[in-house]
C-alpha cells in the first residue's frame, strides 16, 4: 500500500463551515451564569494569542493577524478565518475562540496536528496561503462552555510539572477551545494563611495536608496526611505558579474554576472551635483512620460561611480578582451522615452560602461522580440540587458517555449541566475508547426533553495517553451533529504523521472500529495482567479481539519507513506494539494457571519464562521512547525539592503513587503505568515472585494459598517504593526496529492458534482454548 507526502495544496479543500446553531439549552437560559465573562480586556487577548501563534510558527506569527470583538449579543464563541493568499486574518469572540480558530488553521486547513504526545505542523511556503473569503469559515460553538479537567488530574498528571510544561498546556486547552478549566494549584498555600488566621497551628496542617502525589484526595476529605508533611518550599512555589497559571488562562479569555469550600477541615479545628459541628467521616480507600476518617465541619454551622468567605477573600487577595466559579464536592466518595432529604438540602443551602457569604454572584460547579453511589436515590439528589437556586450551580455530569446521570434525574431537576467524557482512570495506560458513544452523547444529551446542558468536557483522572479519542472529542466540541468516524480517521492518521498511508488508515480504522469502541461500562478497562498483582484468578477487561490490535501493529509496520521521522508514529509505535504484548500475557496468564493445576512442572517453567520475557520485552520498547520512561516521572518529581529531605519525600510519593498507593497498598495499582524502567523493575520482580511461589510449590507439593504471596508480593511492592535507584531519562534503542524484532518474535501467536494449549491440556479435561478468552468471546 503506498504512502505519500502530504501537502498543503491536498488540504485546501475548504467548505462553509457555518456551525451556528440554536441549542437546546444555553446560558442565555440560566442569568446567573451571564457573570461568567471575561474580564481580560480584547487587545491583551490578542496580544496572547499572538505569543500562542509565535509559540508554534516562529518568526512566521507576522503572517497572521488576530482580532478579538466580544459579541455582546451572545454568550457562545465564534471564530472566523480569512485570508488574501499573503496573510490569514483570525477573529474570535475571545482569545480562546481565536486560538480554535488558529487550531483551524494548523489541522484542518495544512493538514497539521496538535496533541500531548506531540505536533506536526506544516505551513506553505510564504505567500502561498489559500484565498478564503469572508463567510467561508464562520464557526460558532453550540454550548456556552467547554470544560476541562478532573479534580484527580492535578495529582495524578500535573502534580511535577514546571511552567514550561503549564504553558504548553494551556496553550492545547486554549487551542482546542477550552473556556472552563480548574486551576487547583496553590490551594495549599491559601489554606496556610486562612487556618493560620483562625488559629490553628502548622503542626495541625502538617497533619492533615497530603503529600504532593496525594493532595487531590486529602482536598476532598479521603484522607488526611499521606504522603506529607508538605514543606514550605513547595507551599511558596506552588502558589507562584498558580499565579502564572490564572494570568495565562485569563489572558486568553478562560474562565479558571478555583476551589471552593466544601466542608473538610484539619482536625485542629475542633481544639480551636469545640463547640463547632464537626464530624468524623468513615474510612475511605481501605485506609485506617491514621489517615482517613476526616473532619467536616456542618454546612448549617455558623463558622462554616466564615471559613468560606476567608478562603475567598484570601484567594481574591492573592490572585487579584476572583472569576465567581467554585468547584466544591463534600460527599466525593464518602457517604453523608443522614439521607433525610431535608439535611441534604441544608447541607447544600450550607456550601452555597459558605461561597455568596463572599462572592454573592458566585455559581458552584459540582461534580455528578458522588450519585453513582447506592445512597443517592432521586430523592435525596433533587434535595441536593434543588436547594441552591436554579443557575447558580453547574453540574458536571462525569461519566457522561458510560452513565450518564441527566436522563435519571430529568435534566438534573433544572440545573445547568456539562455532558463530561471521563475515559480515563487513575493515569493508565492502554488503548481504549467508546467512540460511537462519544460522538452520539452530546448531541442526544441537548435533545433531551427538557435538557439544561449548557457545555462539553472532558474529565479524565489523568492525561497524556490515547491521545485518538481525545482528539476525536475536541473535533466535535464545535459542531452541533456527528462526525463520520471514517473520514474523520482518515484525516486524523494523514495529520499526525504528515503523510498520506493506505497502511496508516487500515490500522486506525480497525482500531476505531473495535479497541476504541468499547461498549462496556466498566472503569477497570487499563488494568492488564501485567500491571496486577499476581492471583490465581486474574481477569482484565477484554472488550475487542486482541488480533485485531496485532493486524493493526502490521500494519503500522508495513509503512513504517514511511513516517520513521514522525516522532508520533514511533509513539503510537509504542504504544500498540505494547497493547498486543500485554493482551499476550494474558494468554500466557491462563496457560501458566493451567500448567500449575495440571502439576506440570516443564510447562509451568516455560510458560512462566515466556510471560516474564513478555514483560521485558514491553519494557523494552516502552524504554525506546522519551515519553514512555519511569526516570521523566522521578527526576521531575525530586527536582521539585530544594533539599535531600524533600527530593526522597518527593520520590518516595512519585513512587508510592503509581504503586501502592497508600501505605499498605490500599489503592494497590489503581494508578498503574506501563513505562519503560518501570515493566522491568517493579512489575517484572512481582511476577517473578508469583512464578517462583508456583514452582516452589510444586517441588514440595504445597497448595497455593492467595494470603501467603500477597505477603510475598508486599516485601517486593514495598521494598521498590523505598528505593532509590535511578532509572533512565534517555530513550534507549530504536524504536522501529525493536518493534519490528517484536512482532517477528510473537507473529506465530499473533497470528496463529495455540498449540501450548492443546499439548497441556488432556483429552478427558474440558476447558476452553484461552485464545478464545483473547478473541472477544467473553
Amino acid at each position: 500500500m503506498a504512502a505519500t507526502r502530504g501537502t498543503p495544496g491536498m488540504y485546501w479543500t475548504l467548505m462553509v463551515c457555518l456551525l451556528l446553531v440554536v441549542p437546546v439549552s444555553t446560558a442565555e437560559d440560566f442569568p446567573a451564569l451571564k457573570v461568567l465573562r471575561s474580564r481580560t480586556p480584547s487587545i491583551t487577548q490578542e496580544e496572547a494569542v499572538e505569543l500562542l501563534i509565535q509559540r508554534f510558527v516562529g518568526s512566521r506569527v507576522t503572517e497572521f493577524n488576530v482580532s478579538v470583538i466580544p459579541d455582546e449579543s451572545s454568550l457562545l464563541d465564534s471564530y472566523q478565518v480569512t485570508s488574501d493568499g499573503k496573510t490569514i486574518t483570525i477573529q474570535g469572540t475571545t482569545g480562546v475562540a481565536a486560538a480554535r480558530g488558529f487550531n483551524y488553521v494548523l489541522t484542518d486547513l495544512f493538514g497539521g496536528h496538535i496533541s500531548w504526545a506531540g505536533n506536526q505542523i506544516h505551513l506553505p511556503e510564504p505567500g502561498h496561503f489559500p484565498v478564503i473569503g469572508p463567510g467561508v469559515v464562520n464557526v460558532t460553538g453550540p454550548q456556552r462552555f467547554r470544560y476541562y479537567q478532573n479534580v484527580c488530574t492535578a495529582s495524578y498528571s500535573f502534580v511535577w510539572w514546571d511552567w514550561d510544561r503549564w504553558e504548553q498546556e494551556i496553550d492545547w486547552m486554549a487551542l482546542n477551545g477550552y473556556n472552563l478549566p480548574l486551576a487547583f494549584n496553590g490551594q495549599e498555600a491559601i489554606w496556610q494563611r486562612v487556618y493560620l488566621k483562625l488559629g490553628l497551628t502548622q503542626e495541625d496542617l502538617n497533619s492533615h495536608f497530603g503529600g504532593p502525589a496525594f493532595l487531590a484526595w486529602a482536598r476532598m476529605g479521603n484522607i488526611d496526611g499521606w504522603g506529607g508533611p508538605l514543606p514550605q518550599s513547595w507551599l511558596d512555589d506552588d502558589l507562584a505558579l498558580q499565579k502564572k497559571i490564572l494570568q495565562r488562562m485569563r489572558s486568553f479569555g478562560i474562565i479558571p474554576v478555583l476551589p471552593g469550600f466544601a466542608g473538610h477541615v484539619p482536625g485542629g479545628f475542633t481544639r480551636v472551635f469545640p463547640a463547632a459541628q464537626v464530624t468524623r467521616l468513615d474510612s475511605w480507600g481501605h485506609f485506617s483512620c491514621n489517615f482517613s476518617c476526616t473532619y467536616l465541619l456542618d454546612p448549617m454551622d455558623p463558622h462554616f460561611s466564615t471559613v468560606g468567605a476567608l478562603f475567598l477573600k484570601t484567594q481574591e487577595e492573592e490572585y487579584g480578582h476572583l472569576d465567581h466559579i467554585y468547584n466544591a464536592d463534600t460527599f466525593n466518595e464518602q457517604t453523608p451522615k443522614s439521607s433525610d432529604p431535608e439535611y441534604l438540602a441544608n447541607v447544600s443551602q450550607g456550601v452555597y452560602k459558605g461561597m455568596t457569604a463572599y462572592d454573592p454572584n458566585a455559581i458552584w460547579l459540582m461534580q455528578a461522580w458522588l450519585f453513582h453511589a447506592p445512597f443517592w436515590g432521586q430523592q435525596q439528589i433533587e434535595a441536593l440540587l434543588t436547594a441552591v437556586p436554579k443557575g447558580n450551580m453547574i453540574v458536571l455530569d462525569l461519566n457522561a458517555e458510560s452513565a450518564p446521570v441527566y436522563p435519571s434525574t430529568q435534566s438534573f431537576y433544572g440545573q445547568p449541566f456539562i455532558w463530561c467524557m471521563i475515559h480515563n482512570f487513575g493515569g493508565n495506560h492502554g488503548l481504549y475508547g467508546k467512540i460511537d458513544a462519544v460522538n452520539s452523547g452530546p448531541f442526544k444529551a441537548m435533545a433531551f426533553e427538557g435538557s439544561t446542558m449548557v457545555g462539553v468536557g472532558i474529565t479524565p483522572e489523568g492525561i497524556e495517553q490515547n491521545d485518538f479519542i481525545y482528539a476525536f472529542f475536541n473535533s466535535l466540541m464545535f459542531r452541533n451533529s456527528m462526525l463520520n468516524v471514517s473520514d474523520w480517521v482518515r484525516n486524523y492518521c494523514r495529520n499526525r504523521y504528515g503523510v498520506s498511508s493506505d497502511n496508516f488508515d487500515a490500522a486506525w480504522q480497525l482500531l476505531a472500529k473495535t479497541i476504541y469502541n468499547s461498549q462496556s461500562t466498566n472503569n477497570r478497562h487499563n488494568h492488564g495482567v501485567p500491571v496486577q498483582r499476581p492471583s490465581m484468578e486474574l481477569a482484565p477487561e477484554i472488550w475487542y479481539n486482541w488480533k485485531d490490535v496485532g493486524r493493526a501493529w502490521k500494519y503500522m509496520l508495513n509503512s513504517l519507513d514511511k513516517c520513521n521521522a514522525s516522532d508520533l508514529c514511533r509513539y503510537d509505535l509504542v504504544d500498540i506494539s505494547r497493547q498486543v504484548l500485554q493482551d499476550l500475557s494474558y494468554v500466557k496468564y491462563k496457560l501458566l494457571i493451567l500448567a500449575y493445576e495440571l502439576r506440570s512442572m516443564a510447562a509451568l517453567k516455560s510458560i512462566g519464562s515466556d510471560l516474564l520475557g513478555i514483560i521485558n520485552d514491553m519494557d523494552n520498547i516502552t524504554s525506546s521512547h522519551s515519553k514512555w520512561l519511569l526516570g521523566t516521572w522521578i527526576e521531575a518529581a525530586k527536582r521539585m525539592g530544594t533539599t535531600d529531605r524533600e527530593k526522597r519525600l518527593f520520590g518516595y510519593n512519585a513512587r508510592n503513587q503509581i504503586t501502592l498507593w497508600g501505605p499498605d497498598g490500599n489503592q494497590l495499582d489503581y494508578a498503574n503505568k506501563q513505562w519503560g524502567g518501570l515493566l522491568r523493575s517493579y512489575y517484572h520482580s512481582r511476577w517473578a515472585c508469583f512464578y517462583d511461589y508456583l514452582l516452589e510449590l510444586l517441588y514440595e507439593g504445597g497448595t497455593y494459598d492467595n494470603e501467603v504471596f500477597k505477603g510475598f508480593s508486599f516485601l517486593v511492592e514495598s521494598d521498590w517504593t523505598f528505593s532509590m535507584d535511578p532509572y533512565p531519562t534517555i530513550p534507549e534503542g530504536d524504536t522501529a526496529s525493536i518493534s519490528r524484532d517484536l512482532y517477528s518474535k510473537y507473529k506465530a501467536d499473533i497470528e496463529g492458534s495455540s498449540k501450548e494449549w492443546k499439548k497441556l491440556t488432556p483429552p478427558e479435561v474440558e476447558t476452553e482454548d484461552p485464545y478464545f478468552y483473547m478473541s472477544g468471546g467473553l
